[in-house]
C-alpha cells in the first residue's frame, strides 16, 4: 500500500507577524513559502478649524478626530496656558470643546493618539479666532428676580449701533410659563446705541413667569462689530393693575385684578394749551420718587413734588400737588402731569410698580414716539410687528 506523506509547519517570524509555511510532497521534499505580514494602519488626525486657520468663529467647536486609532490625552490651550474645556466621544475617536472660545486668541493642540499599529502620533498645530473691530454690549432692562407690571416691555439696550438686526433677533428668545403672543420691535437708536423691545400683543397675563435668553456672544452685528456676551434674565409679571385716568371726568381710577380699588379726583394738563396737555394713550410706569425736583424753563418753575410716579419720559408724572387740590375733580390746570392730593398720591405711589399701564383718555394730544422712552403701546399690533427685523423682506 502506497503511503502519502504530508507535513505542514507554521512558524511565526519576528514581531512583524510574517508567516512561514513548509510543505512536503510524496517524495519527502520540503518547500517553504513566506507570507508577508498584514500591517495595521497608523493613526491619521484631522482638525477643525484646520491648521493655522485665522478669523475663526469663537462660537464654533474646535474638534480633532482620529482615523484608525483612538485619542489618548487631548489638550487645547490658549496663550495663558489654561486648558479649554472639552470632552471625547464614547469611542475616543473625536474630541470637541464644550465652551465658547475667546476673541482674537491663538489656541494650540497637544496630546497623542494611538494608531491600530500601536504607534503614537502627536497632536499639534494651532489656529486663531477672529478679532472684532469692536465688541458691543447689550443690557436687559428687567433684572433677575424682579416683579413687574403687565405693560412692561422687555428691552435690550446696546451701547453701539447694530446694523445686522436680523442676526441679533435670531439670537433672542422669550419663554413664558403660559402661552403669550409677542414680538420684537426695533426702536430708533438712542444716544448712539440701538435698542430692541419685546412686547406682548395684549397686556401680560398676570403672574406669568418669563425667561429672556440673548445668545449674543459672537453674533456679527455688521461693520466689524460683534456681540460681547450672552445675557439672560428671569422675572415674573405681578398682579394686573391698570390706571384709568380720564381728563374729561377729572378722575383717576385704579383697577387691580379686575376690581376697582381707588377712585381719586385729579387735575390734568391745561386743556387750552397743547404744550401742557397730558398725552392721551397708554403710558407705562418707569420710576418712583418719594420727592422729585421738577424744573421747567419754558414755564418758569423749579419745585419739589412728593410721591412722584413717572409715566413718560416727556415729564409726565402722577404726583402730589397740594396747590391744585381745589381744582382736582373739577378742572385741568397742570403743566401736563396728573395732580392728586398728597394723601391720594401716597396711596397710589405705594401701589405702583415698574411696568404698570396708565391709560390716559380725554385729551387732545396723543402720546407718541416724540415723547420718548416707552411708547410701545401707542402702536397697533400690526404696526408693532412690522418693527421686527425678521418681518421685513
Amino acid at each position: 500500500m502506497r503511503r502519502i506523506l504530508l507535513a505542514l509547519a507554521v512558524v511565526l517570524v519576528g514581531s512583524l507577524g510574517a508567516v512561514t509555511i513548509a510543505t512536503a510532497d510524496e517524495s519527502g521534499r520540503v518547500t517553504e513559502d513566506v507570507v508577508p505580514p498584514v500591517l495595521e494602519p497608523p493613526a491619521t488626525l484631522a482638525y477643525s478649524p484646520g491648521p493655522n486657520a485665522t478669523g475663526v468663529d469663537p462660537r464654533a467647536s474646535a474638534t480633532v478626530t482620529v482615523e484608525n486609532g483612538t485619542l489618548d490625552e487631548v489638550t487645547l490651550t490658549g496663550p495663558d496656558g489654561q486648558a479649554v474645556e472639552g470632552e471625547p466621544n464614547a469611542e475616543r475617536t473625536e474630541w470637541s470643546t464644550t465652551v465658547d472660545l475667546a476673541y482674537d486668541t491663538t489656541y494650540t493642540w497637544s496630546g497623542t493618539a494611538t494608531g491600530r499599529d500601536g504607534a503614537k502620533v502627536p497632536l499639534q498645530g494651532s489656529f486663531t479666532t477672529l478679532k472684532p473691530e469692536k465688541v458691543v454690549r447689550g443690557v436687559i432692562n428687567i433684572g433677575d428676580g424682579r416683579t413687574v407690571g403687565i405693560a412692561a416691555p422687555i428691552r435690550i439696550q446696546f451701547n453701539d449701533h447694530v446694523e445686522d438686526r436680523a442676526a441679533v433677533e435670531r439670537a433672542l428668545s422669550v419663554e413664558t410659563s403660559v402661552p403669550v403672543e409677542g414680538s420684537w420691535g426695533w426702536l430708533p437708536d438712542e444716544n448712539g446705541g440701538s435698542r430692541v423691545d419685546w412686547r406682548p400683543r395684549e397686556y401680560w397675563p398676570p403672574y406669568t413667569k418669563v425667561k429672556v435668553t440673548a445668545d449674543l456672544f459672537g453674533v456679527p452685528y455688521g461693520n466689524g462689530r460683534y456681540g460681547a456676551a450672552d445675557i439672560t434674565s428671569s422675572f415674573e409679571i405681578g398682579r394686573a393693575q391698570i390706571v384709568k385716568a380720564d381728563a374729561a371726568s377729572h378722575r383717576v381710577k385704579v383697577i387691580r385684578d379686575g376690581e376697582e380699588v381707588f377712585d381719586f379726583p385729579a387735575s390734568f394738563g391745561l386743556d387750552s394749551d397743547p404744550r401742557r396737555n397730558t398725552r392721551t394713550g397708554i403710558h407705562v410706569v418707569t420710576e418712583k420718587f418719594p420727592e422729585r425736583r421738577m424744573v421747567s424753563e419754558t414755564f418758569d418753575y423749579d419745585v419739589n413734588m412728593k410721591w412722584a410716579v413717572r409715566i413718560s419720559n416727556n415729564g409726565e408724572f402722577l404726583h402730589a400737588q397740594p396747590a391744585t387740590v381745589a381744582q382736582q375733580g373739577r378742572a385741568n390746570v397742570s403743566h401736563g402731569c396728573i395732580n392728586l392730593s398728597p394723601e391720594n398720591a401716597k396711596r397710589y405711589y405705594d401701589s405702583a410698580i415698574y411696568g404698570d399701564p396708565v391709560e390716559v383718555t380725554g385729551t387732545n394730544v396723543a402720546l407718541s414716539a416724540r415723547d420718548g422712552d416707552i411708547w410701545d403701546w401707542t402702536l397697533s399690533w400690526e404696526e408693532w410687528k412690522s418693527l421686527s427685523a425678521l418681518s421685513q423682506g
